[in-house]
C-alpha cells in the first residue's frame, strides 16, 4: 500500500463529512488535503482510543518527533511520507503542525473550559489551524481568505461539540463553558449522567445561535475573488450547517445519541454547493 493509498482509506473509513469535500477537487490538491486528513485523524484518535493518558502523552510526543523528522526531510509514516511532497506548494508548516498536535495533547490536560475565550482557544488549536492549511491547499490569492478559514474552522468545531456533548461526556469531558452552563443553571452532572430538561435545550439553542453567527461572519469573511477555489471549505460549512439545522430542529438530543446525515444527503449537498459556485443560503441573524 502506497501512503497516498493509506491516507486515502484513513479518509474514506472515517465517514466524516470531509471526505466529501475532497471529492472535486483536482488530484494534486486531493492528494495534499487527504493527507492532511489523515494526520488529523491519526493524532485526534490517540486522544480518543487510548485509555491511559500517559500512554496517550509517549503516542502525540511521538507523532511531534514524526513532523519535526518529515520538516527535515525523514518521514517514516505513511502519513508523514503522504504529506512531504506538498508542504512546500502549499505553505504546510511545521507550527501549523505542531499546533494541531498540541490541541490534541490540550484534551489529556483539560476537561472543562471556564469561558467561551478559553474554548475558543482549543477551537484554533483543533480546526482554526486546520481551516488555515485547507485554505493554503485549496488556494488562495487575498490574505483575507485565511481569517475566513480561521473563523469556518471554530464554527465546524462548536457544530461538533454540540454535536458530540453525549460522547464527549462519557470520555469525561465537557466542552461548553462553565459559565454558561452556571447561566442556564445546568449541572455538569446532568450532562454526564444525560438527564435531557428544558434548561438543557435552552443552553444548547444558546450553543447553537453562536455557531450560527460564525458562520455568517465566516462567510462574509471570505472574498469573492477566492470562492470558487475555496468550494471544498464551503462544501464542509453546507454539509455541517444542515448537521445543526437538523439537531436544532429535534431540540438537541445529543445526551444519548450522535445525529448524523446520510451519506447520499452529504453527497447531494456537495454536489449542489459546488455546482452553485460554493454559495450558501444561511438564515438572518435572530438578533
Amino acid at each position: 500500500m502506497t501512503p497516498d493509498q493509506y491516507c486515502q482509506e484513513k479518509a474514506a473509513q472515517s465517514g466524516s463529512s470531509f471526505y466529501y469535500s475532497f471529492l472535486f477537487l483536482p488530484p494534486e490538491r486531493r492528494r495534499a488535503i487527504t493527507a492532511l486528513y489523515a494526520f488529523c485523524r491519526e493524532v485526534d484518535d490517540v486522544v480518543d482510543e487510548v485509555n491511559d493518558p500517559s500512554v496517550a502523552r509517549i503516542k502525540l510526543a511521538w507523532w511531534r518527533q514524526q513532523v519535526s523528522q518529515m520538516f527535515a526531510g525523514r518521514p517514516d509514516h505513511p502519513v508523514t511520507r503522504a504529506l512531504l511532497p506538498h508542504l512546500g506548494a502549499f505553505d504546510i508548516t511545521e507550527a501549523r503542525l505542531q499546533a494541531i498536535v498540541e490541541g490534541m495533547e490540550m484534551d489529556l490536560t483539560q476537561t472543562r473550559y471556564l469561558d467561551f475565550p478559553g474554548l475558543e482557544r482549543y477551537c484554533w488549536h483543533v480546526a482554526g489551524v486546520v481551516g488555515e492549511l485547507s485554505a493554503s491547499i485549496f488556494g488562495y490569492t487575498d490574505a483575507h481568505t485565511l481569517e475566513y478559514a480561521r473563523k469556518l474552522g471554530l464554527a465546524l468545531q462548536l457544530t461538533n461539540i454540540i454535536r458530540d456533548v453525549g460522547d464527549d461526556a462519557r470520555r469525561g469531558r465537557i466542552y461548553l463553558p462553565v459559565n454558561e452552563l452556571q447561566r442556564f443553571d445546568v449541572k455538569a452532572a446532568d450532562i454526564l449522567n444525560a438527564r435531557q430538561s428544558d434548561k438543557f435545550v435552552a443552553l444548547m439553542r444558546f450553543q447553537a445561535e453562536r455557531a450560527q453567527t460564525v458562520y455568517r461572519e465566516a462567510l462574509a469573511a471570505l472574498p469573492e475573488a477566492d470562492r470558487r477555489t475555496q468550494r471544498p471549505g464551503l462544501i464542509m460549512a453546507a454539509i455541517y450547517h444542515a448537521l445543526l439545522d437538523e439537531i436544532a430542529r429535534d431540540e438537541f438530543p445529543v445526551l444519548d445519541r450522535r445525529i448524523s446525515l446520510t451519506p447520499v444527503r452529504k453527497l447531494w449537498i456537495a454536489w449542489k454547493t459546488w455546482v452553485r459556485g460554493g454559495r450558501i443560503a444561511l438564515p438572518p441573524s435572530a438578533a
